[in-house]
């Protein structure tokens, strides 16, 4: 029998160094986490997890991936024992259809892009976690409708999570600038916000706005947002803004609830 749906978040993950720190975002997801009915599993759509096909991981107990370099110690310890779900990486593959995606046993895990927000979500790690990856050979229109696929997941009590960043730009940091944001990338973060809160399935047109080259160097950690912007709008549902803010001034920390 169906439940009252879950929502969809969009957590704007920025600095790796946001799984160890406290601030105010990561007081925002641990907020969320205790706020929000224990989901019978979480799908995650990272930024890092940009393959040229779709697939989702699969397996009983998923390895928390490193993926990154140059950060401290402390963070390379970091474990997420948070098992998987092979009945919902099922779930997802039928849902998706007609589009095909491999059920993947052992290649991949739980990404930094999942688990520096989810200790802060879940910190107990008790909720089980099936990543799904995101096929670079797709269209923003493509990415939209996959998430739109994905809807029926809420009612069956599954959170689905995209974490990114809606503006993301590496080759413009400014370490000067922690907490800033330069002008480009308010102006972008602000037209998604926009569109976000009014009409989700609008968001995919971001690529024709005159500041998305610079907002979005590469399609990556932009692309989860259209997987929760699509299963909004599948549902009517519009977004509401949890946490919002800059950093070193080419990234934004905005993040978003739907339903």
């Amino acid at each position: 029998m169906d439940e009252s749906p879950m929502p969809a978040v969009f957590l704007g993950h920025g600095n790796p160094m946001n799984a160890i720190e406290h601030n105010r975002y990561t007081e925002a997801w641990r907020a969320l986490g205790e706020s929000l009915p224990t989901p019978r599993a979480v799908v995650v759509v990272s930024a890092h997890w940009y393959i040229g096909h779709t697939a989702v991981t699969a397996m009983a107990q998923p390895r928390t991936i490193h993926d990154f370099y140059g950060f401290p110690d402390e963070l390379f310890a970091v474990d997420y024992p948070a098992p998987g779900a092979p009945d919902v990486a099922g779930e997802v593959a039928e849902a998706i259809k007609p589009r095909f995606a491999g059920l993947d046993a052992e290649s991949w895990g739980i990404d930094h892009g999942a688990w520096s927000v989810l200790r802060h979500v879940f910190p107990d790690a008790d909720v089980p976690v099936v990543q799904l990856s995101i096929d670079a050979t797709k269209s923003y229109d493509e990415h939209l409708a996959l998430g739109a696929s994905l809807a029926p997941l809420r009612r069956r009590g599954v959170l689905v999570v995209g974490s990114g960043n809606v503006v993301h730009n590496l080759r413009r940091l400014a370490w000067d600038q922690p907490g800033a944001g330069f002008d480009w990338a308010r102006r972008f973060d602000d037209e998604a916000r926009t569109r976000l809160t009014t009409d989700p399935a609008s968001v995919a047109g971001l690529v024709d706005h005159p500041d998305h080259e610079l907002a979005v160097p590469t399609p990556d950690h932009f692309l989860p947002l259209l997987y929760v912007a699509g299963l909004a709008a599948a549902d009517g549902a519009t977004g509401s803004t949890l946490v919002e803010g800059y950093d070193l001034g080419s990234l934004s920390m905005t993040s978003y609830t739907f339903g």
